[in-house]
């Protein structure tokens, strides 16, 4: 793995640290901290880029990573932009890294069928990916639901489908995962 595919690696391993230092509110400043973050990981767009290029290290895997970062990266500061903080630090946090990782794994699943597409493979949705599927539509059902009660049973549906939130980021890394190990030669050089 060459230098700006690693700097596009770094730019994702950021974003959690961006999530936490944003609803870290315990922190003193941690509104800049965060900002700081952002504004690293986004400096580092420009930075992969400058070196591909300058240095002829552009590759498949390359056009693939960076703008999945970048995307990522971007669209979870409009999230968290829109996000208040409520319901306790926990939730707040692992909803917020949920919610990004689920974004990743549909940006690299789609990303890298177009690769696939493009060397004429087909790459098919498969079971681990349909379990993601119904356990994320079953969380956002409860979850939105939960806003119609109040007390006692609020706490339980919001719980239930928090917890099948929790289940379906863990099958959206699982399945995300799968996709790629099974389908790595589509990156051959």
């Amino acid at each position: 793995m060459n230098l700006p595919n690693k700097i596009s690696l770094a730019r994702i391993a950021l974003i959690p640290v961006f999530i936490a230092l944003y609803y870290l509110t315990v922190i003193p400043h941690n509104f800049l901290y965060a900002t700081i973050v952002f504004a690293v990981a986004a400096f580092t767009d420009f930075l992969d880029g400058y070196i591909a290029r300058k240095y002829n290290l552009v590759t498949d895997l390359g056009k693939f990573l960076d703008p999945i970062a970048d995307k990522v990266l971007v669209l979870t500061a409009m999230i968290l932009m829109l996000t208040p903080i409520a319901g306790g630090l926990l939730p707040a946090i692992s909803g917020g890294i949920g919610v990004t990782v689920i974004l990743a794994r549909e940006l690299i699943v789609s990303s890298f069928r177009m690769v696939a597409a493009s060397k004429k493979v087909v790459i098919a949705a498969d079971k681990l990916g349909k379990i993601k599927t119904v356990s994320q539509d079953i969380a956002l059902v409860l979850i939105l639901f939960s806003k119609a009660f109040v007390g006692s049973a609020f706490d339980i549906v919001w719980a239930v489908g928090y917890f099948l939130f929790i289940f379906s980021v863990i099958m959206t890394l699982i399945s995300g995962i799968n996709y790629i190990l099974k389908n790595k030669a589509v990156f051959t050089e």
